[in-house]
Parts: structure tokens; C-alpha cells; sequence
């Protein structure tokens, strides 16, 4: 979580930088490559079969292109600590998703969580939403919540993938294939003749090393061993880890609506970290995510 937490005030350096889309698809290339790369060297297995790709194009699609498109445009209109926390009330939509396609069934402490979690979330957002520049916020706050309903769908396909395929292999892959939209669109709606500064590259390779592959693949290992509904509350807390930088590099200030707020996600974590989750009864997981 500290590391996505990190991936908003990167933003907002490299949207300087660069344009939108042509930053968007180099952040999930030049990580897709990483990933691949140390995949290749380790000699992971490559996927094999319809189902597989299926799966790793669907992640490609969900959580890189529309993920990154709407995240990369909304740092544009928000101010990082805020772009996180709107970001972050992707876990309800994939609570809601996970439910359908894995017939995971939050226990009452963790829907209490994560009620408490949007209701954070809503809190520290509210300064943004009553301001004079309502118009402009509400433009970042649809982008992002194009970004959030992406990033839900590929969460549910990262926990619903096959046990066969390899962290590295499964995200390297997926990160290239979305980085294909993402290029494409640049090519065709942006000006390319940027400069390729010392600053850029910095801000490039800390973003695709520490705020992608390496937070990706933690992630992915994290959904191997628990429920995603349960992991998924944890995500509350890079709103909180976010606040923190946004106050020590972007002079954001911290007040009672922020304060109440993260009190809430942080008790709303505790409560979905503590709560179990149940298996909707009949097909397995597997058998409901092969149909949907």
C-alpha cells in the first residue's frame, strides 16, 4: 500500500513532463518489461491455452488500460493525497464483482469495514466536492472512477487466475497487452516532442520498478493466500500513506475532515482484516469465474 501510495505524487511530477497517454503507456510497458524480463531469466513457464490468455488479455484491458487511463488523467485535476483516496473506493466495486464471479461472501464485520472504509473516503473527499471548483473536480473524480471500476475487474481476474501461471509472467504479459491501447491513443491525440530529461526518466523507472511491477507482483502473491474482499479493505489504507506525502512535498494541509476520515478507514480496515469470508455455496470459484 506504501508503494501505490507513491504512484499519485509521481504522477503529477511526470504529467509535467510528458503528455498523459504517452506516460501512461510507458508506465505499463517499461514494468511489463521488467516483469517479463526477470521472468525470462528465472525460466518461468509461459501460459498456454485459450483460458490463460483470455485471462491475462482481461487484465491487460481492465486494470492496465482503462486502470491507467483514468488514473493518469485524474492526477491532472486533483491534488495526489485526493486522487488516492477517490481512487481507493475501488474495493466496494470489487467486493460486488467478487461476490458475483467468485461467490466470496463478506461476513457483517467486514461490510461494516468496508462501509466504514467508503464512508472515510466520502469524508476526507467532501472539502473537494463543496469547493468553488466543483466543475473541475468532478471532471477528475469521473476519470478516476473509470480508473477504480478497471482496477476492480482486474483484481477479481488477478484472484481468479489460473494457479498455473506465474506472477511475473501473468502481470509482464498483461502490462505489455495494455500498454497497446494506451500507445495507441497517445499516437493518435498527442503531441510526442517531449524531452526524455534526467527528471522524467527518474520519475519513469521509480514508478514502473516500486509503484507497478514490484507492487503488482506483491499483490498477486497476497491474493494467493486470502480472500479478495479481505485483501481488498487493506487498500483503504494508501489514502492514509498518501496523506502523509501529499502534506511533507505538496504542502497539502491536513484538517478535520481528513482526520475523521482516516480514523474511519483505519477502523474500517481493522474490521474487514478481522471479519472472514464465506464461499457462496455450489460451483467452485473457479467454476463461476470460467462462466462469467
Amino acid at each position: 500500500m506504501a508503494l501505490w501510495a507513491s504512484c499519485f505524487p509521481l504522477l503529477v511530477i511526470g504529467i509535467e513532463l510528458a503528455p498523459h497517454l504517452a506516460f501512461a503507456a510507458l508506465r505499463a510497458g517499461v514494468s511489463g518489461a521488467i516483469l517479463l524480463a526477470a521472468a525470462l531469466v528465472l525460466r518461468r513457464a509461459m501460459p498456454r491455452g485459450l483460458r490463460e490468455w483470455g485471462q491475462i488479455a482481461l487484465l491487460g484491458f481492465s486494470g492496465s488500460s482503462l486502470g491507467f487511463l483514468g488514473m493518469f488523467h485524474g492526477a491532472e485535476f486533483l491534488s495526489p493525497g485526493l486522487a488516492t483516496l477517490i481512487f481507493n473506493t475501488q474495493p466496494l466495486a470489487a467486493a460486488l464483482l467478487a461476490r458475483w464471479v467468485l461467490g466470496e461472501r463478506l461476513g457483517r464485520g467486514g461490510t461494516l469495514g468496508l462501509a466504514l472504509g467508503f464512508a472515510g473516503v466520502i469524508l476526507v473527499a467532501w472539502p473537494g466536492l463543496s469547493a468553488q471548483d466543483a466543475p473541475f473536480f468532478l471532471a477528475g473524480l469521473g476519470y478516476l472512477a473509470l480508473a477504480a471500476l478497471g482496477t476492480a475487474a482486474g483484481n477479481v481476474v488477478m484472484k481468479g487466475a489460473s494457479p498455473r501461471l506465474d506472477a511475473a509472467v501473468f502481470l509482464g504479459l498483461s502490462l505489455l497487452i495494455g500498454a497497446l491501447p494506451l500507445a495507441l491513443a497517445s499516437a493518435l491525440t498527442e503531441d510526442l516532442s517531449f524531452a526524455w530529461t534526467a527528471k522524467f526518466v527518474v520519475v519513469l523507472l521509480a514508478l514502473a520498478i516500486f509503484g507497478t511491477a514490484l507492487a503488482f507482483w506483491l499483490w498477486f502473491e497476497a491474493l494467493k493466500q486470502t480472500a479478495l474482499s479481505t485483501a481488498n479493505a487493506f487498500t483503504f489504507l494508501t489514502p492514509v500513506f498518501a496523506i502523509a506525502l501529499g502534506v511533507q512535498f505538496f504542502d497539502e494541509r491536513v484538517g478535520p475532515f481528513e482526520i475523521g476520515g482516516g480514523a474511519l478507514i483505519l477502523v474500517g480496515v481493522w474490521l474487514a482484516g478481522r471479519s472472514g469470508v464465506r464461499s457462496t455455496p455450489g460451483a467452485s470459484s473457479d467454476d463461476r469465474y470460467r462462466k462469467a
